[in-house]
């Protein structure tokens, strides 16, 4: 399986199918989904980051920026 890390919280997430699975035989689902937002960007993001996303109003990249966690100090 391969992967990509999430836009919003930067974990690394599994993306199933693709001629890597062949190989591995390793089949499982994909950890997060390439969404266009209402400001048309595109965001790749992890299943818990989706969940995380406003449900009140069309989400915007700005708050794909609100989930990113500050670095700590």
């Amino acid at each position: 399986m391969t992967s990509r890390r999430c836009d919003g919280c930067d974990t690394k997430v599994k993306i199933a199918g693709g001629i890597g699975d062949l190989w591995s035989r390793s089949w499982g689902p994909t950890g997060g989904m390439l969404l266009e937002l209402a400001d048309g960007s595109d965001h790749f993001l992890c299943l818990d980051c989706v969940d995380r996303l406003p449900d009140d109003r069309e989400p915007t990249a700005a708050d794909v920026d609100a989930l990113r966690v500050p670095d700590e100090e």
